[in-house]
């Protein structure tokens, strides 16, 4: 200390704390060699408590007002000093200014993951981290068993310890309290104040601090689970999956048949493959409802005997049932011309050298007559 902040402090004779910090516990006030005066003025504004330590004992504490240091006013430093009728200026005395507000927006969580046995996915691992507040209760126990001689003591410095509490009284709860994974986020609130109290139990005696909030914000599980679990709920909105997996082959033989250059043959198998597949999502709702089938067993039809091919711009399109390329013929889409072939076949041939399609191509409607001469 400097000459002139020597002779200031001679000076003083009002001792006090403002706070702009709003996260500081603790505030040793400074003043050259602990020297006070007679009748020096002690103003402890709202929220603070004053703590006069002499000779490392605790003596009086002030709670919020405004004081004049004489004897009447000062017992314990009284008897500790000897003092009958007064005492001599200056005395040596240490002055702590505690904070007994509440210290907001302070975090903790789980650094490392905590295994939980869960009765549905077994062995598990989960990630929490919330929010708590912060308030001193017993200044005495904080100056001995936390602070010490430290000039300054703030949320940071106490932070590290109050981590570790919760962190080990979250793992003890989480183990003991048997919620499955899946209903945790349902039980926040519960668990959030179970674990606030016997952080509490822990804190309270042993370091004068009272936790007045605790938040839990999130539990979350390891990445590979949450993909899991959003799997497992993808398959529960699907619900019937051979009904989706028959949707879905029909939109993709669909988008095949309907391909830019198939031609009118392609287009119109197309459009029939849709009705097809239609039927066969819904047995027993139309014509194409299979013989002997229960309805609204779900069960896939049979798969088709033939696989046919159709040969449209260059192209090959398909496959198609025997049944396709029957209807096909019978709206002229398909006529004896054209190129098809199945398994077996050497090679490309029309359709009115096949045997099997031959009689169809027979019975096929007439295309109508050329206008008179």
């Amino acid at each position: 200390m400097g000459l002139f902040d020597m002779i200031r402090s001679e000076l003083i004779d009002i001792i006090e704390w403002i706070d702009d910090s709003h996260h500081t516990l603790m505030w040793r006030f400074p003043r050259h060699d602990n020297e006070i005066k007679n009748g020096a003025q002690l103003i402890v504004r709202p929220g603070q408590v004053a703590v006069f330590v002499y000779q490392g004992e605790i003596a009086d504490v002030y709670p919020p007002g405004h004081f004049e240091l004489t004897t009447a006013n000062m017992p314990v430093m009284s008897t500790l000093q000897g003092w009958k009728y007064g005492f001599e200026s200056p005395f040596k005395a240490e002055v702590y200014f505690v904070s007994t507000r509440q210290l907001t927006d302070l975090k903790w969580g789980t650094p490392n993951p905590i295994m939980l046995r869960d009765p549905e996915f077994g062995p598990i691992r989960i990630r929490a981290f919330g929010t708590y507040t912060l308030k001193a209760v017993d200044p005495k126990a904080l100056l001995q068993e936390v602070v010490g001689t430290n000039g300054e003591f703030g949320a940071d410095d106490v932070n590290t310890l109050m981590r570790s509490v919760i962190q080990s009284t979250f793992a003890d709860l989480i183990g003991s309290s048997q919620i499955a994974a899946l209903d945790l986020a349902s039980n926040y609130e519960q668990l959030a104040a179970t674990l606030r109290e016997r952080v509490v139990e822990r804190i309270d005696d042993e370091y004068g601090l009272d936790c007045p909030q605790l938040f839990i914000v999130n539990i979350s599980f390891p990445e590979s689970v949450e993909k899991a679990l959003d799997a497992r709920t993808s398959m529960g909105v699907l619900g019937d999956l051979n009904r989706y997996q028959q949707y879905q082959m029909g939109q993709a033989m669909t988008s095949a048949a309907e391909g830019g250059g198939g031609g009118g043959a392609a287009e119109g198998l197309g459009l029939g493959l849709g009705v097809a597949m239609a039927n066969r999502m819904m047995p027993g709702a139309g014509q194409g409802a299979i013989p002997g089938a229960a309805a609204g067993s779900g069960s896939p039809p049979p798969p088709p005997t033939e696989a046919w091919y159709v040969a449209a711009g260059g192209e090959s399109k398909g496959p198609f049932s025997s049944d396709q390329i029957r209807s096909g013929i019978a709206s002229g889409e398909v006529n004896g011309q054209t190129m098809l072939w199945s398994a077996g076949m050497a090679s490309w041939s029309p359709a009115s050298t096949i045997p099997a399609l031959a009689n169809s191509l027979s019975t096929a409607t007439p295309p109508p007559p050329p206008p008179a001469s």
